[in-house]
């Protein structure tokens, strides 16, 4: 075993497989909130109103005692939804993903598999022989029409555009093909192949389709056109694909979390730990003795939990929102939420006098800051040797905010990485909180979703505070996971599909 055990080598290893971050050799060295309190130290910018604007954001910056509060609770949160008498009533569903088992290297033949958790969904054909995993795939629109259309033309569009994809990939005549479908919306699942919407999020509302069983409204839309027989061996939420993908690489990995347009994460649970599946899961049944649980995070907090560190900035963004009082803890990370809490910061800070020359229409306007932009100002900020912040004032100047000085971008800036650091902060305590409750020796983190991949500091800010929160001697890395959703989809199929084989052949 070569695995480092002091924690500060410890460090060099979550580095070693995790993706580059983006950027200058500055960047790696800090954030730009870092980047920016050296400016306003030097005086090469001059932070006006700075006391006025920091007082005003105070509350978005999270200490480690209440960072360490918030997992506490969090845990009783997830405990409430493992238990048989809370689970019906508890804000957090810790939803049994019936995956028991992680890839073992013998998985082998062709599985589609479909993704469909956003505004786009994708269908895959992966074929797998032991360790490698080719993939060919396409990505569909959900126009938004049928984002809150019927669901019967929701699933018939699903269907339509996998019907074109068998045909260009001459699949037609296949028998039976197994399909693995990420459907990334919270559900009851019963079984491998059964899954029931509980309700729709970010932004989906198609109707008749909340407590119907998604796999069997698929498998309906297929049989209504005829062209197609796909057999589907299993139903799953992004993160089970998240861990599983990684798994494929890494068989340490236990841990799947997505921070992306939601937020969720899912972890290996022994079963004896969720009374809620007895009688549902024979714990003597001769399989293991784990099961990946969806813990549905996104809604940690919406029984109040969370009601000491949510600001009115929150309270502001989760009134204009589709689904307001509902995943609370998602709103203050995602990649949904995350533009739109700065534009409401800097919105106020305008009509106060203390940005803009105090000129607030532009900003006013709810959705006019996506989280992009958030990723953008910050590497301006990163990337930026002369304190042009040319990206920065370009952004500003299309939303349509016409007084800005160097100084409002600074300031720009400065939200942008508090909001984005307060993200990653809370993040990193629901990993360190899983990490010490499954207090395993070494565990790979799986992480993918676009404010992972994409916001320049995110990452490191994620690494360094679970290394600050998590417990004794337990070591993690974390992994970008490749794919999840489409290839952990098609792996999720294919160990249901070995484990039915090995069962037969029993």
């Amino acid at each position: 075993d070569m695995r480092p055990r002091s924690r500060s080598r410890r460090l060099l290893t979550t580095r070693r497989k995790r993706m580059p971050i983006k950027g200058s050799t500055a960047a790696k060295k800090a954030s730009s909130l870092d980047k920016l309190k050296q400016l306003s130290q030097r005086g090469s910018i001059d932070i006006a109103h700075e006391e006025q604007i920091q007082e005003i954001c105070k509350h978005l910056i999270l200490t480690d005692a209440q960072l360490e509060e918030m997992m506490v609770s969090m845990e009783k949160s997830m405990e409430e939804g493992l238990e048989k008498d809370t689970a019906s009533s508890a804000a957090v569903k810790m939803l049994p993903s019936f995956v028991r088992a992680v890839p073992n290297g013998t998985e082998v033949g062709d599985f589609l598999a479909l993704d469909l958790g956003g505004t786009n969904f994708r269908v895959l054909l992966i074929r797998l022989d032991g360790k490698q995993a080719k993939m060919e795939g396409k990505i569909y629109r959900v126009p938004e029409r049928i984002m809150t259309g019927s669901g019967s033309s929701l699933f018939d569009h699903i269907a339509g555009c996998m019907a074109t994809f068998m045909e260009e990939h001459e699949l037609k005549d296949a028998k039976q093909l197994p399909l693995g479908f990420t459907f990334s919306f919270p559900c009851r699942q019963e079984g491998l192949t059964s899954a029931k919407l509980i309700s729709w999020t970010k932004g989906f509302a198609a109707s008749g389709v909340e407590n119907e069983d998604v796999v069997q409204l698929l498998r309906e839309a297929c049989h209504r056109r005829g062209d197609i027989d796909i057999d589907v061996v299993a139903v799953l939420n992004d993160t089970v694909g998240a861990l599983m993908s990684c798994a494929f690489n890494e068989n340490s990995c236990q841990i799947g979390v997505i921070v992306g347009t939601g937020t969720n994460a899912c972890y290996m649970e022994k079963i004896e730990r969720c009374s809620k599946l007895e009688g549902v899961v024979d714990i003597n049944d001769g399989g293991p003795d784990e099961m990946i649980i969806n813990t549905e995070w996104g809604a940690f907090g919406d029984d109040g939990a969370m009601d000491s560190i949510r600001t009115r900035f929150d309270e502001e963004v989760d009134r204009g929102s589709i689904n307001p009082g509902k995943q609370l803890f998602e709103k203050m990370i995602s990649g949904m939420y995350m533009g739109e809490i700065v534009r409401v910061v800097l919105e106020r800070l305008a009509r106060e006098g203390l940005l803009f020359n105090g000129e607030y229409e532009a900003i006013s306007v709810p959705g006019s800051f996506p989280t992009k932009f958030v990723s953008e100002i910050e590497s301006d900020v990163l990337e930026d040797e002369d304190r042009t912040f040319q990206k920065t004032f370009q952004i500003l100047e299309d939303i349509g905010v016409e007084n800005v000085s160097a100084m409002d971008c600074a300031n720009v800036a400065y939200v942008c990485s508090l909001v984005s650091t307060r993200a990653a902060h809370m993040t990193a305590a629901g990993i360190a909180m899983l990490l010490n409750r499954m207090n395993k020796k070494y565990v790979t983190v799986g992480v993918d979703g676009s404010v992972y991949r994409f916001h320049p500091s995110f990452p490191k800010l994620l690494d360094e505070k679970i290394d600050n929160l998590i417990k004794g001697d337990l070591e993690y890395q974390l992994m970008l996971s490749e794919d999840g959703s489409g290839r952990g989809a098609a792996l999720v199929a294919a160990v249901a599909s070995r484990v039915k084989r090995e069962r037969g052949e029993k």
